[in-house]
């Protein structure tokens, strides 16, 4: 199956979630949430993370995560992940009982297509203090892709981590997650680059991006958000309309794209200095805001 089948067979397959100008979407992807060891990208911008993620809670958005949430290639299960991150699981636990949480699965939680596996491992978790099953995400369900779909107007937006357009990691993930497990997630504490991910392979990655380009082209220019290969990509109106929100495992850094009043921006959550010498968390607009009914096409 070639990358244009996988991605329409996503697309086609893609859950709809309705919206209007009134809505609110945070899209993330790329945690690659850990077990907070030396290996654990995450650990090093969770507390801008869970800023950022509190941010928008209050704020009544709904958060969709495009894939590879969850690092499942360096670990084996997801209890040490929650136990690691637990405050990230009870904020995510409060946007999915306001039906406010969209997940995608990626290649690193490729697992998470099994929807056995997601209610044995997320709909609840055992607590050791109370000795008892607790409630997480009860009735969690993972998708392949969504699409957000205007009410009024029609306009579509596809989400989709984009491993669709990568052969080996769609098809051979298995083989990469043994890799890593094997080899790479040792060497990474040393500091040597794990050669699988597009994300740290330049070449591959713009042998990836052509083929969603090339996809996005041959589907009316259709307006489509991916994640996986950790490099932000915001057009402009009249551009190709493939977007990329980034990652949160940039250097002291992450970085997710917006949607909100009709409009969409890609922004960025750091750490910056103030005056005093103080530390602070703050957000800023790296692209846009753009009107969202500039990228619709017939």
């Amino acid at each position: 199956m070639s990358s244009d089948s996988r991605l329409t067979r996503a697309y086609s397959k893609a859950k709809i979630v309705p919206f209007d100008d009134t809505s609110k979407f945070i899209l993330f992807s790329d945690c690659h949430r850990g077990d907070n060891s030396f290996a654990d990208d995450f650990a090093n911008n969770r507390n801008i993370y869970f800023h950022a993620l509190k941010h928008y809670y209050n704020e009544g958005f709904t958060y969709c995560e495009l894939g590879d949430g969850d690092e499942l290639w360096e670990n084996r299960s997801f209890e040490p992940l929650l136990l690691a991150h637990k405050n990230v699981y009870m904020l995510m636990k409060q946007f999915h009982e306001e039906q406010r949480l969209h997940l995608l699965w990626g290649n690193h939680d490729m697992v998470y297509r099994n929807a056995n596996y997601v209610k044995k491992h997320l709909h609840t978790y055992f607590d050791p203090k109370d000795g008892r099953e607790e409630v997480l995400l009860q009735g969690l369900e993972y998708h392949e892709g969504l699409v957000l779909k205007h009410t009024e107007n029609g306009q579509q937006i596809f989400l989709a981590h984009g491993h669709q357009a990568d052969f080996m990691n769609y098809h051979g993930w298995r083989i990469n997650r043994f890799l890593v497990r094997a080899l790479w997630k040792p060497l990474q504490i040393v500091g040597i680059s794990d050669p699988t991910s597009p994300a740290k392979n330049f070449k591959e990655l713009i042998k990836l991006e052509r083929r969603v380009k090339r996809w996005v082209a041959k589907n009316g220019n259709l307006m489509t958000v991916i994640g996986h290969t950790h490099r932000p990509r915001f057009p402009e109106p009249g551009e190709l309309a493939f977007f990329n929100d980034g990652s949160c495992v940039h250097p002291r850094s992450i970085t997710g794209i917006e949607i909100e009043g009709g409009h969409i921006s890609l922004i960025k959550w750091h750490i910056a200095t103030k005056d005093n010498g103080t530390l602070q968390i703050v957000r800023k607009v790296l692209e846009g805001p753009q009107r969202l009914i500039d990228y619709k096409t017939e």
